[in-house]
């Protein structure tokens, strides 16, 4: 047996995908990351051990423009190249190698943490080290670190330096939580197993294991969705635990989750109810996927209030937009409905306080034991989310160890400093502004070949189009507003003469896509057949802002309809019936899913500036109160984009940073809840070229061919003394127009 001994600037422990994005956070700072987990492979929950569906702020296409940017971001596109089939052997990998790709990670397998060093009085504890046990190698490691991250889940490491922490639901009034019980009480979230199956063309049998349990006689069968066309996360459901301890009893909750695995399985085959005489099982799970344990106390609780309000936090540096999304403890065999879900009206704001122990001042919380309230936990809990606070906090650390502060320090008196390098990684932050003083390009003059001024969806010659009927739905239209509208131009078609009501709307603030507050009503007359009609809504907003645009249903009139995506930031919304009932406006009362891709056509009177060729300087790169991107005109009328940045003085240049437009509203998931037909997102920059005018000369100083990535850094091989930098676009890939979010420049000292 071998004793090892391993010092790092960093120690993330948990190698779930809020470790993963920890570890890779904390390395892009420069630090030296030691990243342990007690499995054989990465993911966590999302490894092929567990299997399941990586969600987020997307909330399977209710939030819009939602997707998760920065390291999340980078492993959803790549498994959406190398994985369309959703393997989730092929997901392992696509993790595993995000970590590989980072040199100052040392990756330690298998190994499990079981001892924690720390010492202090009860309110300021310091972590020393953690040892873990190597299996397979016979390896005892003992790890240190300046900064621990508890990335373990079930808070493992907070627990045994003494970290303060809650488990269970907290009373109602402790936090003013309508979803909180009226007393406090020990119940959580259960844990879950799945199973997948498949067909093999000829009839086989099952002999049901000791172990399966006849669900026939439970309230299973009664209450839950059985099917043969279920696998995997589709049996969200099968969850047992909340009412026990999920760490104590976590091999009596096994034993239970395998025991119904395998009795509705016996059930489908041998109950005489299905058709699934030539069904097999493919492959069951063996590791309870858990949801929830220990949430350790930060300087912030998160709590209802904090998400249903969307409070915008100082420090916020991160987001989350899965709904509240509550269980009952008794899992599977409650009476009442699986889970109850409460969405606020768009995404919601992580503080940093959140993410590191209020009484250990070296450790880091990241993923589903952060500072939270067991209701603010209920969309917390998400793995995209999880990610988001683990690169939060692995970028924390990092400075921490850089600047010698600790994480409260950090976040009293430095918290611009890790919004602004969160930023530059293109971390998920929302309506934070980038104002990082060694980039050159704010200073800049910013120009393009052309700029999409008018936003226009209309059919080309012997185009066929389609109709998004008004028959039983409001149809909504988001325009992105800077600095003013006139009005809009609709296309409809109607059967018979009627009246149409008309509605302007705003959304209530930049982090939402849906109707909010009413601006302004009007009336129109349709006649039968084709016919333009005018929306007479002005508006301005200098600065830029969402309006809404609502046609009121009516059963004798639908929108034309092009089958193609229209100007970014245009987006067709569809009312349904909310699954809460809630006098508040929610993000999941509005669908996007019948207009994602396609666009009404319409004409916007005024001249925009959304996506104007200095929105790639400005302080946002996400959409935020519109679009935030450069778009070029239509690449039939400009086939050769470009932009380019000058200034008056040469600059001596070191390094550019490109963020590209990769559609954030479109809803990647690891394990393809649904498909998406292409490998690479179509707005991305495919073939571009980085050119620097020295001395009224251009040089080329980068090309890329077949890019599919949205943040590309390239620092130049030697320092550049220039004038101007211009960005050309080669070819998208597939977008009809080329989009570019932000172009950032550094000076070579800063590279």
């Amino acid at each position: 047996m071998q004793r090892l001994s391993v010092e790092t600037d960093v120690t993330v422990v948990g190698g779930g995908l809020a470790g993963v994005a920890a570890a890779i956070g904390a390395a892009r700072t420069g630090a030296r990351v030691a990243l342990i987990n007690n499995r054989p492979v990465l993911g966590g929950n999302a490894s092929s051990e567990v299997r399941v569906w990586v969600c987020g702020a997307t909330a399977h296409g209710a939030q819009k423009y939602a997707r998760e940017t920065g390291v999340m971001g980078e492993l959803f596109r790549e498994n959406q190249y190398r994985n369309p089939e959703g393997n989730p052997y092929l997901w392992d990998q696509v993790v595993l190698d995000a970590v590989r790709a980072e040199p100052g990670i040392r990756l330690h397998l298998n190994t499990d943490v079981r001892e924690v060093e720390a010492d202090g009085v009860v309110d300021d504890r310091t972590v020393r080290a953690v040892t873990g046990w190597q299996m397979g190698s016979e390896r005892i490691i003992r790890f240190t670190s300046p900064v621990f991250i508890d990335a373990t889940g079930d808070g493992l490491v907070g627990a045994q330096a003494g970290a303060w922490y809650r488990s269970g639901r907290e009373a109602a009034h402790e936090f003013g939580e309508e979803w909180a019980p009226d007393q406090a009480d020990s119940e959580m979230l259960g844990s879950t197993m799945f199973f997948y199956t498949k067909d093999t063309g000829e009839p086989v049998r099952f002999v049901p294991p000791s172990i399966a349990k006849d669900v026939a006689a439970t309230s299973i069968v009664r209450n839950r969705p059985i099917s043969t066309t279920a696998n995997g996360c589709d049996y969200w459901w099968i969850e047992y635990g909340g009412q026990l301890d999920a760490a104590a009893d976590n091999e009596a909750i096994r034993d239970e989750l395998w025991a119904v695995v395998y009795g509705i399985w016996d059930h489908i085959k041998n109950s005489g109810e299905y058709d699934a005489d030539t069904l097999t099982l493919e492959w069951v799970g063996s590791v309870p996927g858990k949801r929830e344990y220990r949430r350790f106390v930060g300087d912030h609780v998160l709590t209802q209030r904090d998400i249903i309000e969307q409070t915008r936090f100082p420090d916020a540096v991160g987001f989350g937009g899965w709904s509240i999304d509550l269980h009952p403890a008794g899992g599977m065999y409650a009476e009442g409905d699986g889970s109850k879900h409460l969405f606020s009206a768009g995404l919601y704001h992580i503080p940093f306080r959140s993410l590191y122990s209020r009484n250990v001042g070296n450790l880091l919380l990241a993923g589903r034991d952060i500072s939270a309230s067991h209701v603010a936990f209920g969309t917390t809990r998400v793995m995209a989310t999880c990610a988001v606070t683990g690169e939060a906090a692995g970028v924390a650390a990092g400075l921490c160890v850089r600047d010698g502060l600790t994480p409260r320090q950090l976040g009293n008196d430095h918290i611009d400093r890790l919004q602004q390098e969160l930023l530059r990684h293109d971390a998920s932050l929302l309506g934070v502004e980038w104002h990082h003083p060694a980039d050159l390009a704010p200073a800049a003059r910013a120009t393009a070949s052309s700029e999409l001024r008018t936003l226009r969806a209309e059919p080309r010659p012997g185009e066929r189009t389609s109709r998004q009927s008004l028959d039983g739905h409001d149809v909504g239209l988001v325009i992105p507003v800077e600095p003013a509208i006139e009005s809009v131009d609709l296309l409809l078609d109607a059967s018979e003469a009627t009246p149409l009501e008309l509605e302007l709307w705003s959304t209530g603030g930049g982090e939402n896509h849906i109707p909010v507050e009413l601006l302004d009503r009007a009336s129109v007359r349709l006649v039968p057949g084709e016919q333009w009609v005018r929306a007479p809504f002005a508006h301005q907003a200098p600065r830029g802002r969402n309006v809404v645009l609502l046609l009121r249903r009516n059963p004798c009139a639908a929108l034309v309809v092009v089958d193609r995506p229209g100007p970014y930031g245009v987006l067709g919304l569809v009312s349904r019936t909310p699954r809460t009932v809630s006098e508040r406006p929610q993000s999941n009362a509005w669908s996007a899913e019948e207009l994602r891709r396609r666009c009404p056509v319409m004409v916007v009177r005024g001249d925009s500036g959304a996506h104007s060729a200095d929105q790639v300087t400005g302080p946002l790169q996400r959409p935020y109160d519109g679009p935030r991107m450069w778009s070029s005109e239509s690449l039939g009328e400009d086939p050769e984009p470009w932009i380019r940045l000058d200034w008056t003085e040469p600059r001596t240049l070191g390094c550019v940073d490109v963020v590209f437009n990769d559609d954030v509203d479109l809803d990647l998931i690891n394990l393809h809840h649904h498909r998406t037909p292409f490998p690479v997102v179509p707005e991305l920059v495919r073939d571009y070229g980085i050119e620097v005018l020295v001395d009224g000369d251009w040089h080329t100083v980068v090309s890329v061919r077949d890019n599919r990535e949205r943040r590309r850094s390239h620092p130049l091989e030697a320092p550049v003394a220039a004038t101007a930098v211009r960005l050309n676009v080669g070819a998208t890939n597939g977008s009809e127009w080329a989009t570019v979010v932000a172009l950032r420049v550094f000076e070579a000292k800063e590279n």
